[in-house]
């Protein structure tokens, strides 16, 4: 068999914008100029492959500026890209345009499917030539505020570490560490304060520039449209929150009361918010390297696809795990269309978040691999980023079996904190979420008024948190360090949309594990050939959205956690 290419031998080619612009024109009027569906049918496919270079040129240079934010060539292909990637949106409208009111829509839905219709319509609603420039200027705030965080260096016990590395002194059996920690993380962002809200505020008023020269009220409206939200509407987005605080937010503080007692505190300050067992959080047993080759082995024995998944990702060097200064913070999985397969890339710290992003980004990757073999265009590939997410979040529980290869002894502790952070996680998702519903609602907000709306929420989302005693927090500045307020904006809720649906597969696995993965196949199998809801229905789920769903999830939840009470 022919040995394919490792990452390091992908050929990075820079796009030509004038070609590939002259490639769409091209297309978009073999589209117009069609005569059957059949004709049309053929042009989607063509465009298929430009999309593909696109795509594959983007997320080479995505990936390698993130894995080294200094390197200067990748550094300048990204601000290339972020100049150029409007422009091409303007010539792709045309060609959307085209498709949208082309004479043989019926025929193309039956071929491809209606949420290719429905997404192209999202499309143009969410772009005009005229926001152009706009989202130039927003690409380049949102670099600022990547290279910014990547930049960070903190001065901490006599070692230099990035704001990743510092996960594990926040995290340290010592109260006097993890506060001291704490401060030192935050003090990043006090010293930045003036540079961060600047960015912040620039964005906002980009971003409602871009709404109201689309003709919406707000960037809520816009930011809707941009997240691909095709079968529900801020409403249900709203009611959702408020059964989080009716039926979730209960629980959550029972969680919090239960490791006060147990770490031996009072009450939680929010440097206690994260450690969990006063002899220490479950931790990776193992070096990186040991990680990595523990998860070949759980996805080796887990299915033959997950089989033959992660042979592919070992023998192509499809990871980049080390934190190591200079690299962009947090985790992500990204396609790269034109070799045809995922990458993966996270920033271990020696924390059990390790194996957390592992079997996340490998429910993102698996998903990639699968819709590689079973679906024929790119724009079909992903569905909208809730249902993205539910197959990350639902590979985290189907990982359960294999714990014991990471954590050894310390398996069950990591198995109830699991479950324990997967719940504590939607408030603060919901958090992040109305947070920013209030800031683009009243984009003349000052800076303090923004901290002052998010310390607000605190309350609401998380009664049991003290953040007193750690100024970058107590503030309300907390949101500063999530880059997806920043960089992907209404991005946080899909997360939460997504948890939900994650906890009933858990349901399912607990009855049974094989069943309830035939299931998960069947979901990630169909990719984005139907809506988030179309798609949780079709696995025979409730919608997270629907009265009761989180009641009955909390329930269980409450019952299975006093049973592994550790």
């Amino acid at each position: 068999m022919e040995r394919k290419e490792t990452f390091s031998e992908f050929s990075y080619k820079r796009i030509d914008l004038e070609e590939v612009k002259k490639k769409i024109r091209e297309i978009t009027e073999e589209v117009k100029q069609a005569s059957s569906a059949e004709e049309q049918a053929a042009a989607i496919y063509r465009m298929n492959e430009v999309e593909k270079e696109i795509s594959t040129a983007d997320s080479l240079v995505y990936i390698r500026y993130t894995v080294n934010t200094k390197d200067e060539f990748y550094v300048k292909e990204r601000e290339y890209n972020d100049q150029i990637s409007p422009i091409l949106e303007e010539e792709m409208q045309k060609y959307k345009e085209a498709l949208l009111h082309s004479p043989f829509r019926k025929e193309l839905e039956e071929k491809f499917g209606k949420v290719i219709f429905l997404n192209l319509d999202l499309a143009m609603k969410g772009f005009s030539p005229e926001i152009t420039g706009l989202l130039q200027e927003e690409s380049t705030l949102q670099t600022q505020y990547q290279s910014l965080l990547a930049g960070a260096q903190i001065e901490f016990q006599g070692g230099q570490y990035n704001l990743s590395q510092m996960g594990l002194f926040m995290q340290s059996q010592d109260r006097k560490i993890r506060k001291e920690a704490y401060e030192a993380y935050g003090k990043f962002f006090d010293d930045h304060q003036e540079e961060l809200d600047e960015i912040f505020d620039k964005l906002v008023k980009n971003r409602t520039e871009q709404a109201h020269r689309l003709g919406m009220k707000n960037f809520v409206e816009l930011g809707y449209v941009r997240r691909q939200r095709n079968c529900y509407a801020p409403e249900a987005i709203a009611d959702f929150r408020d059964q989080v605080v009716r039926d979730l937010v209960p629980v959550v503080c029972e969680i919090k009361k239960t490791q006060a007692e147990c770490i031996g505190v009072d009450h939680l300050k929010i440097y206690d918010d994260s450690f969990r067992f006063p002899d220490g959080n479950a931790v990776p047993q193992g070096t990186p390297e040991e990680i990595m080759e523990a998860g070949r082995r759980m996805y080796t024995e887990m299915s033959p696809e997950t089989a033959d998944f992660i042979k592919m990702m070992f023998e192509r060097e499809l990871f980049d795990v080390v934190a190591k200064p200079g690299k962009a913070t947090g985790g992500y999985c990204c396609d790269i269309p034109g070799y045809g397969c995922p990458f993966i890339f996270s920033n271990f710290n020696g924390t059990a978040g390790d194996v957390d992003v592992l079997t996340h980004e490998a429910g993102h990757a698996f998903a990639s691999y699968m819709a590689e073999k079973h679906i024929d265009l790119l724009s079909m590939h992903l569905p909208s980023m809730e249902a993205a997410e539910t197959h990350s979040m639902s590979m985290e529980f189907f990982a359960t079996p294999w714990y014991e290869l990471f954590f050894k002894h310390q398996t069950k502790k990591y198995e109830v904190s699991h479950l324990e952070g997967t719940l504590n996680f939607i408030p603060y998702g919901c958090l992040v979420d109305h947070f920013q519903q209030v800031v683009y609602e009243h984009p003349e907000m000052t800076p303090q008024e923004r901290n002052e709306a998010w310390l607000k929420l605190e309350k609401r989302y998380r009664p049991y948190l003290d953040l007193e005693g750690i100024p970058f927090y107590e503030r309300g500045a907390g949101w500063q360090r999530q880059n997806h307020i920043y960089a992907s904006p209404f991005y946080y809720i899909d997360y939460c949309l997504a948890q939900t649906v994650a906890l009933q597969f858990w349901l399912e696995i607990e009855k049974d594990w094989d069943q309830a993965w035939v299931k998960y196949k069947e979901f990630v199998k169909r990719g984005g050939t139907d809506t988030f809801l179309g798609l949780v229905k079709g696995a025979g789920l409730t919608s997270p959205m629907e009265d009761g769903c989180l009641r009955s999830i909390a329930e269980y939840s409450g019952k299975w956690l006093e049973k592994h009470k550790i």
